[in-house]
């Protein structure tokens, strides 16, 4: 008879999520899948500490065992939940075929938009039907409670690929052998704030976590910035983690892509899978490029399709760069749903090879780009993959007077931005002369 006990560790937890036994009974149709969390009370820390939980739920590959009888849990632990029952896994291969486990880290786990991004990731639905999961969720000393809250739902949802989930406010010990960091965390604007102070309060909090990713995650850690300004923030996560290839640090631009390719398709009476090769270049703000020059759809160029060039010129553009703000008065809140599955689109283009003849935009370090963009900052571009979670920049794309001549605009305010953040990324002393107050896509 074989037993696998699994190693669980949960230092100075306020709450603690974990699989105290596995067990698998094999049939000729079934197996047998005891899974449990469980649940742990201590006193209060002192605030002088940080709370943390870092609890593993179970092994990286399940084995076929020998049948077990489940053991009673013992200790002082109480068990927690739904996972304190056995459930049953339709066939013994499920489990002998999955691939091994994953740890993904995301920050401000507590908000809106991870509200609806974590269920995607345990479901399967972003990295596969067979590949588990572990979920490390970074929040703040205000939203540990929240963050228990969506554990919690997660453990209700029953997924069978989530295997670990682990919550603090450490980005150090959250962080730790992280293979993809999702940086969702950061302060909105408010009222009255210039976006100098913006970046700088903003990019702290990505310097830090930067710091953390270069210390404690895997290191080639995939890292996508979501939290604005997040071409920069991108830059300063990225000079602050230089041991992690630069490559590897993507700002969020794949919400602009799909909201170019909606009012595409919109515009021309087709449905949104008939547009391809559309790209965002630039910052992820109102000087940003919705590119319907290199653009297609149903393998035409956007130009031949839609003769109202006057149109692509002005409203198009406008509508994309926009479209946040227009939400926000309709919606009374900034995206979140449509953001998240952004995040998953944007994950997906790396782990899936593009389709043949297409590319999907992503802020990118700009060196050694064959474009003409300037050197050293983070800028949305054309990209392909082979599905390794890796990229190369698009060659085949054109350029018009019009095209440059908004790229450049946009070059000039990441490069301003960049200056404002001198003091993050190790280049001197901050100095802030940006070209104009423009607003963030949803900023009011």
């Amino acid at each position: 008879m074989a037993v696998t006990e699994l190693s669980t560790s949960c230092t100075e937890t306020a709450i603690c999520f974990r699989s105290s036994q596995l067990s698998l009974s094999s049939s000729s149709s079934s197996s047998r899948f005891s899974h449990h969390f469980r649940r742990s009370f201590r006193p209060p820390l002192p605030k002088t500490r940080s709370p943390t939980i870092s609890c593993s739920v179970t092994s990286d590959q399940v084995q076929t065992q020998t049948p077990v009888q489940a053991e009673s849990p013992k200790g002082k632990s109480e068990c927690y939940g739904v996972f304190c029952l056995t459930y049953d896994l339709q066939a013994e291969e499920e489990t002998k075929l999955w691939k091994k486990l994953i740890n993904i880290a995301v920050s401000g786990a507590a908000g809106m938009i991870s509200n609806h991004l974590l269920f995607k990731i345990a479901s399967g639905e972003v990295f596969g039907p067979d590949q588990p999961v572990a979920l490390k969720l970074l929040g703040s000393e205000r939203s540990v409670q929240a963050l228990e809250g969506v554990a919690m739902e997660l453990e209700d949802s029953l997924f069978p690929l989530l295997r670990e989930v682990s919550i603090g406010i450490d980005p150090y010990e959250v962080f730790q052998d992280a293979e993809w960091a999702l940086l969702i965390g950061a302060k909105p604007r408010g009222p009255g704030m210039e976006r100098a102070d913006l970046l700088d309060i903003n990019g702290q909090i990505f310097a830090e976590q930067g710091k953390a990713l270069n210390a404690c995650a895997s290191p080639n850690v995939k890292v996508i910035v979501v939290g604005n300004p997040c071409n920069t923030n991108a830059l300063i996560c990225m000079k602050n983690a230089p041991n992690i290839p630069a490559k590897n640090f993507h700002a969020l631009t794949r919400l602009d892509e799909n909201r170019a390719k909606c009012q595409l398709a919109l515009k021309a009476g087709v449905f949104y899978d008939q547009v391809s090769n559309m790209t965002i270049w630039g910052n992820h703000s109102t000087t940003q490029v919705p590119d319907f020059l290199n653009a297609r759809i149903k393998g035409l160029p956007v130009k031949e399709v839609i003769k109202d060039h006057k149109w692509l010129e002005e409203e198009f553009t406008e509508k994309v760069q926009k479209r946040g703000g227009v939400l926000i008065q309709k919606w009374g809140r900034s995206s979140a749903a449509s953001t998240a599955v952004s995040i998953v689109d944007g994950i997906k283009s790396l782990i899936i090879p593009t389709p043949e003849g297409d590319w999907f935009s992503s802020g990118v370090y700009t060196n050694g780009n064959s474009y003409g963009i300037a050197e050293d900052i983070v800028f949305s571009m054309p990209c392909r993959s082979k599905g390794d979670g890796d990229y190369e920049l698009v060659k085949e794309v054109i350029f018009d007077d019009y095209l440059v001549k908004r790229i450049k605009k946009s070059e000039a305010e990441l490069l301003a931005e960049k200056r404002c953040v001198a003091h993050l990324t190790g280049e001197g002393i901050g100095f802030c002369d940006l070209p104009g107050d423009t607003m963030l896509p949803g900023e009011m």
